[in-house]
């Protein structure tokens, strides 16, 4: 009888895991190319460049402005002076930075929704996660572009050292993000076990 629980339990666990690696895949292909998708339909002269959504729906620029904005208030706050557009940070003797698309953190951010939205837990855990989560991809992201123009401005000959600046922060970013994963699903994986074990020890009525 045990062993036949055993089975079907292991089953139950196999599909979903099946079904947790297929809505990740889906839904992280759906966010990472929808987003690369409506970034070419806010660009002038992009494929799907679309006039009406880039001035009334372009949530990409307003993502570059919410990061630039904060970003240039640490800058001056370390006693330099710096100018920006919607797109560019100059500091004044220092250096000259350009925020892209592949700035904005994006790709990372559909991979950590993909992956919340994925896992099976409780809806309220899953929107607190993905709140966390996006807020401390922002964050880092204009400690990023700050720190970037206070230490090129202050160490100016060493620019050359910091030319893999964008890689170095997607693994810190990374790091961060599967960190909370971990103790995210922990806290779930305890609490799900925690609620059968209730259910087991309740009496049993024939």
């Amino acid at each position: 009888m045990n062993e036949a629980l055993n089975k079907q339990a292991k089953r139950q666990a196999d599909k979903k895991a099946i079904k947790f690696v297929i809505a990740l895949f889906v839904l992280y292909i759906l966010f990472s190319q929808g987003n690369l998708f409506m970034n070419s339909v806010m660009t002038p002269g992009a494929r799907f460049h679309n006039a009406y959504i880039a001035d009334h729906f372009n949530y990409i620029q307003g993502l570059k402005t919410a990061l630039i904005v904060p970003a240039v208030w640490i800058i001056k706050a370390f006693g330099f002076y710096a100018i920006y557009n919607e797109s560019d940070v100059m500091v004044v003797a220092g250096p000259y930075l350009r925020v892209n698309y592949s700035c904005l953190g994006l790709g990372v951010m559909s991979f950590l929704a993909a992956f919340v939205l994925a896992f099976p837990a409780p809806w309220k855990s899953t929107f607190k996660m993905l709140a966390i989560g996006i807020l401390t991809i922002y964050i880092l992201n204009i400690c990023r572009i700050a720190g970037l123009g206070v230490l090129l401005g202050f160490f100016e000959s060493q620019r050359q050292n910091f030319t893999y600046h964008h890689e170095i922060f997607n693994i810190i970013v990374y790091i961060c993000i599967f960190a909370l994963l971990y103790f995210w699903i922990k806290q779930n994986t305890r609490t799900t076990g925690k609620i059968k074990t209730e259910e087991n020890d309740q009496p049993k009525v024939d």
